[in-house]
């Protein structure tokens, strides 16, 4: 959810070109038919039949929402037992069946007062129900926020996309055009759109992360503290299904990295979206709080990595003044630290597992 004009429909078509099985709907033109399944009457034969509708179209892949928060309430309840179950039940004209869902619902929405007001929780700002909310694994609020760097960017973004979508460019100009985004492509390393596409396809098809000695108590102590919090707070609601998305969210991002097993950075990065997601539907008074409660929870894998490497060094220089001091030998070059004093350290800063640390560019410079 988030303000007017923050490219949340064309984040959407965007998902649309990318996913290999993907369905587009907007709330306003879709019914609770339309999502789930019509039964019709063939007029050369007289039976009835099933026709599937949006989620059923989009099993084993997504189905996007547009207008979430246009759509009746009697036409949203019909997405209950699609979003818990993965299927959906119809007793129709005597058809009595159960047809598969199995695909993840990426939907959008505005605020109800126009802009998102921080001083209200995410359940005051949108004009959705609970039931509905606690179905979502994650929930993220976008901001159209003043900021004078990303707005001169986005400007000279539009006024280029405007230029080339001419029917007779300039040719000298389309070429400076050609170079300067060939040159952000290379600092900024994006991949694209059909090369992330083929990724995705690989990684679902060929990847499917086993849960293998993961840190159960901690997943334990965040659900228990959220449970806490979320019935003083009156903010979002947390329950056994934001439990079941920490797994969800896990399995996801060691398949993002084409690995079979669940590691701990993967769990840890699932509890900070969680944890991240929870804290936006809050309102800015407390959600200031709980960002400083919470703070080793939703820590930037970056900065963890920061952090270690500054560890690192200071274990690295610690060894050499050992050497210079009381060795009474000359520093060598060349310094081994053992990897159970960084995991010791790394643990007094609640780091858990060192795999990312290992395969960043922080470590490998």
């Amino acid at each position: 959810m988030g303000d007017p004009g923050t490219a949340k429909s064309q984040f959407l078509k965007y998902v649309e070109k990318t996913g290999n099985r993907t369905v587009y709907t907007t709330g306003q033109g879709a019914s609770a038919v339309g999502l789930t399944a019509a039964v019709r009457k063939d007029p050369s034969t007289g039976e009835w039949t099933l026709e599937g509708g949006a989620l059923v179209l989009a099993d084993k892949g997504v189905c996007l929402i547009d207008e979430f928060d246009k759509m009746n309430d009697k036409d949203r309840t019909s997405i209950h037992e699609a979003m818990e179950q993965q299927s959906i039940s119809i007793s129709k004209a005597g058809i009595v069946t159960s047809l598969q869902a199995r695909c993840a619902i990426i939907a959008a929405a505005n605020p109800i007062r126009g802009r998102y007001d921080q001083a209200l929780t995410f359940a005051q700002n949108v004009d959705l129900t609970e039931p509905i909310l606690s179905r979502f694994d994650i929930l993220c609020t976008v901001r159209d926020l003043v900021d004078p760097v990303q707005d001169e960017q986005l400007a000279s973004f539009v006024v280029d996309s405007h230029i080339r979508s001419h029917p007779d460019p300039d040719d000298e100009l389309m070429d400076l055009l050609n170079a300067e985004s060939a040159k952000k492509k290379n600092q900024d390393e994006y991949l694209s759109q059909e090369t992330l596409r083929k990724y995705i396809i690989y990684a679902k098809k060929y990847c499917s992360p086993k849960l293998h000695n993961i840190d159960r108590d901690r997943i334990a102590k965040v659900y228990s503290e959220l449970r806490k919090i979320s019935r003083r707070g009156g903010g979002l609601p947390m329950g056994v299904r934001h439990l079941e998305s920490i797994l969800r969210i896990a399995e996801a991002n060691a398949r993002m990295h084409l690995r079979s097993y669940v590691r701990e950075d993967d769990v840890n990065r699932a509890i900070s979206v969680i944890v991240g997601s929870f804290i936006q539907a809050q309102k800015l008074s407390t959600a200031k709080i709980l960002r400083t409660r919470f703070s080793k929870f939703i820590t930037n894998a970056k900065d963890s990595d920061e952090l270690l490497l500054h560890v690192l060094q200071q274990l690295m220089k610690e060894e050499q003044s050992h050497q210079k001091d009381r060795l009474g030998v000359r520093a060598a070059d060349r310094v081994e630290v053992p990897l159970s004093q960084l995991e010791t350290k790394a643990r007094e800063l609640d780091i858990i597992s060192l795999h990312s640390f290992f395969e960043s560019k922080q470590f490998r410079a």
